[in-house]
């Protein structure tokens, strides 16, 4: 009997898993493409076993990672580099600083949420522990699970008590809740994996699991009630969470965009004015005179009826690529051409998405039977005819399913540094270029044209100064309504989707600044008569997803390259923000 306690006690010091290795790159001697295939795998495998972002453990081992490949990029000799090499070493270089950039703003954001809390570490701890597959004590996790407990009872009393004392703001009440989803789920993933496979945690952890998932969801339910003033069935209060002028400014430096947000904010404002100019023109010819948003209520009008827009979409599209290979404008292959695909957007995904999306697939947002009768109307006014005509290309060809085939086929490495800023301002890009050569055949076409374009400057306006502080989601909603003229419901999906889902605080501003600064290389490359229209959109592409400061210095071999390069190419020149 004491032989085979000692063996049992050997055995399981054996299944002990060794401390984790600091992390060691390997030799970079085979190039930068494979220095960052390299790269992306093995971070790759590290963030998909450490896979909880609030962990202390998964913090201490990313940091390390990214440190060390930083000390690795330093010890390579970038002055013997060819220059897309050396492109690529800034382009990793940039990637790894906004990797550890993430880490403090999680860390940071965690810390608003530790008083609403206390009882998080315990639960990550549980969920690292299984990970590394540690022995586990059944009696010991119960007794853990039933402490946590405990301070979900105090913390439930305080919070249903009015939460005396300083209380958190609602934007943090909210990433609260949403964390405490997160917790739930890595507990349910905790007790499913030992659940009946072994008896002893069968037996100790079952209730003590079960009370705790019910309390993790009567206290988010609390938050909601007290902290937020949201209810559990409020589906359309918007709260977004700003993150502020500091952390906005980071953002633009990892984005290589050396403007301010107050400035980028003024940029926005000049292209709207520019906007309504022409809006103003094509109302005219409608007979509107220069009340445009009359113009565009009757644009709005002319939609198809229902279960025609999938022939309306498959007959836009073709004229699109038909259009781009007349003008010689980009090469489209073949199979790129024969072979996008069509679906349907829920109407629940259109609460976010009330508009087309696409990629390999355009999604056509259209209102199903199932929908309130405004909500409907809502919905084919806001995908009419002229509206859809600008929409339909940029998620298709050349647009969204173009730019996805070519990435797929040319410097797929570079796939880390994907950037709204190349993908969004390309499509709308082709918007300007469409535009000034006639493809909007008629007035409402310039009007559904130029309703989209407003609208990408609408999204810096909106989005930048909600991250600022001035402005609120409602109002951002409002000014979509009244500035822009969007529906109501589809201003409200726009707002929410830019705020509530995992867009990034830069990505609606992108479409528009990602689209000035490929027009300003356009105007450098093409309307010089340096390069023709297809050699400088072939050259984009095949360069791949990368912020659009890296095209221009691919594009452009006087523009000098160092390894302590940093964002100073002005595309809108000079810019005097708004007091």
């Amino acid at each position: 009997m004491i032989s085979l306690s000692l063996s049992l006690i050997s055995l399981l010091a054996q299944s002990i898993r060794p401390p984790a290795a600091p992390y060691a790159v390997p030799a970079l001697d085979q190039g930068m493409p494979a220095a960052i295939d390299l790269y992306q795998a093995d971070r790759g495998i590290l963030a998909r076993f450490h896979d909880s972002p609030l962990s202390p453990i998964t913090d201490a081992r990313l940091r390390q990672f990214y440190q060390a490949w930083n000390a690795a990029l330093d010890r390579l000799d970038f002055d013997r580099l060819d220059r897309e090499s050396r492109i690529d070493w800034l382009l990793l270089k940039n990637r790894i600083g906004y990797e550890l950039h993430q880490l403090d703003e999680t860390k940071a954001r965690f810390a608003e949420m530790s008083a609403l809390l206390p009882f998080a570490p315990t639960l990550l701890d549980l969920k690292d522990r299984r990970q590394r597959q540690d022995p586990l004590d059944p009696q010991a996790a119960a007794a853990q699970l039933a402490q946590v407990d405990k301070q979900l009872d105090e913390l439930m009393r305080w919070v249903n008590g009015g939460a005396k004392g300083t209380t958190p703001p609602p934007t943090v009440a909210r990433r609260t809740i949403q964390t405490i989803g997160d917790l739930r789920s890595t507990m349910k993933e905790w007790f499913g994996f030992y659940s009946d496979y072994d008896p002893l945690f069968t037996w100790w952890v079952t209730e003590p699991h079960k009370k705790l998932d019910g309390d993790l969801d009567r206290y988010a339910a609390a938050i909601r009630d007290r902290l937020t003033g949201l209810k559990k069935d409020d589906r359309d209060t918007i709260l977004g969470d700003p993150i502020g002028r500091e952390a906005l400014l980071k953002e633009l430096r990892f984005e290589m965009i050396p403007y301010s947000p107050e400035q980028l904010v003024a940029i926005a404002n000049e292209e709207f004015a520019w906007c309504e100019t022409e809006m103003r023109k094509a109302s005219r010819e409608l007979g509107f005179g220069d009340d445009w948003k009359r113009a565009l209520e009757h644009v709005k009008s002319l939609y198809v009826a229902p279960g025609k827009q999938t022939s309306l979409t498959l007959e836009l599209a073709n004229e699109a690529i038909a259009f781009v290979e007349k003008h010689r404008l980009v090469t489209v292959p073949a199979l790129a051409r024969d072979t996008w695909r069509m679906t349907m957007m829920s109407p629940e995904r259109q609460r976010l998405a009330p508009f087309f999306l696409g990629g390999e697939s355009v999604i056509v947002s259209y209102p199903t039977a199932s929908m309130p009768h405004e909500t409907k109307m809502m919905a084919m006014r806001g995908n009419n005819i002229h509206f859809s005509r600008a929409v339909v290309h940029h998620e298709l060809i050349p647009g969204h399913n173009l730019q996805a085939f070519m990435n797929a086929r040319h410097r797929v490495y570079r796939r880390p540094f994907r950037t709204p800023f190349w993908g969004e301002g390309w499509a709308l890009h082709f918007e300007f270029l469409l535009y000034d050569l006639g493809f909007p055949k008629t007035a409402e076409d310039r009007v559904g044209m130029l309703f989209w374009r407003m609208h990408r400057c609408a999204r810096i306006i909106f989005s930048l100064n909600f991250h600022l502080g001035k402005m609120t989601a409602q109002e951002c909603v409002d000014f979509l309504v009244d500035k822009v003229g969007h529906e109501r419901d589809n201003a409200a999906g726009e707002v929410r989707r830019s705020f509530e889902s995992t867009y990034g605080p830069l990505y609606q501003a992108a479409y528009m600044l990602g689209a000035l600064q490929i027009k300003a290389l356009h105007e450098d490359l093409v309307k010089s008569g340096k390069m023709s229209n297809v050699d400088f959109h072939d050259a984009i592409l095949r360069g791949n997803s990368i912020p659009i400061e890296m095209v221009r210095a691919s594009l452009k071999p006087e523009v000098p390259l160092t390894r302590d390069f940093a964002a100073r190419w002005l595309f809108r020149g000079d810019v005097r923000p708004a007091n």
